[in-house]
Parts: C-alpha cells; sequence; structure tokens
C-alpha cells in the first residue's frame, strides 16, 4: 500500500444539500478507492451577530456548548445515512475554511459543497470552497447541490415572460 492509499478522503460537512452531496460523492470515490472517509465539521461563536436584547431562551441556546451539540447533532445526522461506511467524524471549533484546510494537510483528497451563492453574497461572507481551492494541500472537488425541480409552477412560462418585475413602494 503506497502512502497516498493510506491517507483519508475530508469531507465538508455543514448539513446543507451541496455537503450532503460531497459525502456521497466522497464516500462512493473512497469505495473505488480503498481508503477512508473523515467528515470533519466546523462551529464556531459569531459574537458579532449577537444583537440588542434577547428573550432568555434564546440566550441559552448561543452558549459554546449548545453549538458545538447542535453541530455535532448535524455531524451524526449527515453521516448516519453511511452507517455501514465506517465514516470518522471529526468536529472541530473554528472557521470552516481553515478547518478545512488544515485537514486536507492529511489528506489525500479534499471534497466540499458548493452552495452556489452570487457574488454579493460570497464577497460579503466567503466562499469555503473557493477558500479550499486556493489554499488547500491536496486536490480539491467541489460538489453542486442538486437542483430541486419546482413541483407545481405558479406561473405558466409564456406569462412569466410577460410580467414586469418592479418593486413595490419605496418608503
Amino acid at each position: 500500500m503506497s502512502e497516498n492509499d493510506s491517507r483519508p478522503i475530508v469531507v465538508g460537512v455543514d448539513g446543507s444539500p451541496a455537503a450532503r452531496e460531497a459525502l456521497r460523492w466522497a464516500v462512493e470515490d473512497a469505495r473505488r478507492r480503498g481508503c477512508r472517509v473523515e467528515a470533519v465539521s466546523a462551529w464556531h461563536m459569531d459574537y458579532g451577530m449577537i444583537v440588542g436584547p434577547m428573550p432568555a431562551e434564546i440566550g441559552m441556546q448561543l452558549t459554546p456548548a449548545s453549538r458545538q451539540a447542535a453541530q455535532q447533532a448535524v455531524l451524526d445526522g449527515a453521516v448516519e445515512e453511511f452507517a455501514d461506511a465506517g465514516i470518522l467524524r471529526v468536529l472541530v471549533e473554528g472557521d470552516p475554511r481553515t478547518v478545512l484546510v488544515k485537514a486536507s494537510e492529511d489528506a489525500q483528497l479534499l471534497v466540499v459543497g458548493s452552495r452556489g451563492h452570487g457574488p454579493i453574497v460570497e464577497a460579503l461572507l466567503g466562499s469555503v470552497s473557493s477558500y479550499c481551492v486556493h489554499h488547500a494541500a491536496c486536490p480539491v472537488v467541489v460538489i453542486r447541490a442538486p437542483k430541486v425541480e419546482a413541483e407545481t409552477e405558479t406561473v405558466p412560462g409564456h406569462l412569466r415572460q410577460a410580467v414586469p418585475l418592479t418593486p413595490g413602494p419605496l418608503l
């Protein structure tokens, strides 16, 4: 077995549809390669988002222990579907970008999901997948979330083109 064969495929897990697809893809690729999968999930406290007074019930949910437990539940829920794959669950406190790049140092491949935000949202929030592509120590695979087909069409296609988009009153 070569050194590369003993290194895992690391996959970022955050509970999004794109991350579920990334985990599915990583498990299938690991089976082909004969290596293990490490599902990595990051959590951190963002105290900058807490503004103004709030009910005590909400405040109690914003403790580090509760944030860690919530992210552990997300990780466990994502991996549950692949119980037979022997996935190693890794929960780390920190920014997802730096956590995944650090995990890539010991990986043969890093797999992440892409949420497909527009350029404005990515400029404000940053893109984990873009950061990983530019900074990871191993090859990176970015998986897009599956497109959800609308079950019912509320506006017929020929009318959708004709209806002008106008904003409401700007008060």
